[in-house]
């Protein structure tokens, strides 16, 4: 491509706004090694072409080289699109959560109002000027989105906690983009629970209340960072399918960042879709503490076998930048800090699942070597969630 459209392009570097040393769309890390015969190579490639391949959840933005640079660059309100990566990913689809537990944009607490107006604001106004990426909204933008090879961005939240106690805002940020939300991050707020609280009170009655609207506005839920009675809870009270967007099995993983099988349970019984997350530190497998791709497919296989492959897909949670070291400059706010459970070794990064640019790649080729068929892949890949938004985005 010449001369390739590069995050806020229209203004001027320097003197519109600050520069900073940004992490590359690619080849951060060494690439994953997955060893496919040239018949596997040219089948992954013929599925991601030919069918609407989704992240259920990433992060696909770029963060400064140096990781402690990023609380300055946040207070920009600036945060720079992959343009590049996001086109050479083979995804059609990718529900980005932007970074508002980390933006502090006008203070120093994530998830405040004007941040996440701002943060919304700012990341359309950049793909405004660009042709390559869309913004979502409705299933007939992801449908074009395939036909005309262009990837789309479906905004959300990883918390509802920006509404306070006022409802009518979730009409507002639909209004302003936004198709996906969650119920609570790590700490509680007025919807619920969050998953770091030591008493898991559920969903209170503003919650109940606010599932409703979700529900009336076509607003898909997500329940990955919820206490698991909240997301049990948020599952009974939703007249539409429930995400968990990025998450994993306990079962697996003994921490509290995972879910419980009966959390599991009943978001396949809403007819929703759970996520699989590559995130640093947490979706490690007992047969592979060492986190990479096959730690992450391990809890893919047994939420398979759980709940069925029409309930997984995959939301690898990832960035463009040093994930663990994002974790560890950000741990007080996203209450991230490895808690006591099995013991395991740390990494640089997550083998496989490094950057949305080669996620699904490596994602495909590990379906295809280990016999699954087209149609189950075409449904792992995008057809579930697909499915999923029929009925939520109605």
């Amino acid at each position: 491509m010449e001369n390739p459209y590069v995050s806020y392009g229209y203004l001027a570097a320097g003197e519109d706004l600050p520069v900073f040393d940004l992490s590359p769309e690619f080849a951060r890390v060494a690439p994953y090694d997955a060893d496919l015969s040239v018949d596997e190579t040219k089948r992954v490639r013929r599925l991601l072409d030919d069918n609407i391949v989704i992240s259920l959840h990433d992060h696909p933005v770029r963060f400064p080289r140096d990781m402690h640079e990023t609380p300055a660059y946040n207070r920009t309100g600036r945060q720079h699109t992959g343009f590049a990566g996001l086109m050479a990913s083979g995804m059609t689809v990718v529900f980005d959560n932007m970074m508002d537990g980390t933006a502090c944009v006008t203070g120093n607490a994530p998830w405040r109002w004007l941040d996440i107006i701002t943060d919304l604001g700012m990341r359309q106004a950049d793909i405004a000027h660009q042709d390559d990426i869309v913004v979502i909204r409705t299933l007939g933008d992801i449908e074009q989105a395939h036909r005309s090879g262009r990837v789309g961005l479906v905004f959300g939240l990883e918390a509802a906690t920006p509404i306070e106690n006022e409802i009518d805002r979730l009409d507002v940020l639909y209004g302003l983009g936004l198709r996906q939300i969650g119920i609570a991050y790590s700490d509680s707020n007025a919807l619920g629970s969050g998953l770091n609280e030591p008493t898991d009170g559920g969903l209170t009655n503003f919650g109940r209340r606010a599932v409703h609207r979700m529900n009336q506005l076509g607003l898909a839920i997500d329940i990955s960072h919820s206490s698991d009675q909240t997301g049990i809870d948020t599952c009974d009270a939703s007249t539409q399918p429930v995400f968990m967007t990025h998450a994993g099995a306990r079962a697996i993983w003994d921490i509290p960042r995972l879910k419980g099988d009966d959390v599991l349970r009943a978001v396949a019984a809403t007819g929703g879709v759970i996520g699989m997350s590559a995130a640093p530190h947490t979706t490690l497998s007992r047969a592979h503490p060492h986190h990479n791709i096959l730690s992450v497919m391990d809890h893919f296989q047994y939420c398979v076998d759980l709940v069925g492959i029409d309930h997984v897909a995959f939301g690898p949670d990832t960035l463009y930048g040093d994930h663990v070291e994002l974790h560890n400059v950000f741990g007080h706010l996203l209450k991230v800090a490895a808690p006591a459970g099995p013991s395991f070794e740390k990494v640089a990064y997550v083998d496989g699942l490094e950057n949305p640019t080669e996620n699904f790649e490596n994602i495909c080729g590990w379906l295809v070597q280990h016999g699954y068929s087209d149609s189950d892949i075409t449904a792992v890949l995008g057809g579930n969630i697909m499915r999923a938004l029929e009925r939520i985005w109605n």
